[in-house]
């Protein structure tokens, strides 16, 4: 059996690096993803999904050094399921709604935003320079 996810988005907070007992680094990513759709009532509606993602060895320190909360990346692994539900995790927040993640293993983390600048923009203003 084999799974994969790749997800586009955008971290929701600097990244958080710390080292296993064994000496292993590992790097937790918040990343949302987003849609947006108009409804059949003509309102624009949003939805935000939110997944927690781990890297691990090389891959964590360079995702540390390099990502910044706001940049964009697309990361390839995949889904690990909570062990008591078999689903997302979820908990309720302050206010007592429910709130859900799903958590990854990250096998590949690509990076999106341009460090200096960190803009879809900026891409773009390269994209344009490529002249095929």
């Amino acid at each position: 059996m084999y799974q994969q996810v790749i997800i586009v988005g955008y971290l929701g907070r600097d990244p958080e690096m710390r080292y296993t007992p064994a000496g292993q680094a590992v790097t937790s990513l918040s990343i949302a993803t987003s849609r947006q759709w108009t409804g059949a009532t003509g309102e624009k509606l949003k939805e935000t999904t939110w997944f927690r993602v781990s890297a691990w060895g090389k891959q964590a320190e360079t995702c540390n050094n390099y990502l910044r909360k706001g940049s964009k990346v697309l990361v390839q692994g995949r889904l690990m399921p909570d062990p008591a539900t078999g689903g997302p995790r979820t908990w309720q927040d302050r206010d007592g709604a429910v709130r859900a993640s799903y958590e990854m293993t990250a096998e590949l983390v690509r990076f999106l935003s341009n460090r200096e600048r960190g803009s879809d923009e900026a891409l773009q203003d390269e994209a344009d320079d490529i002249p095929f």
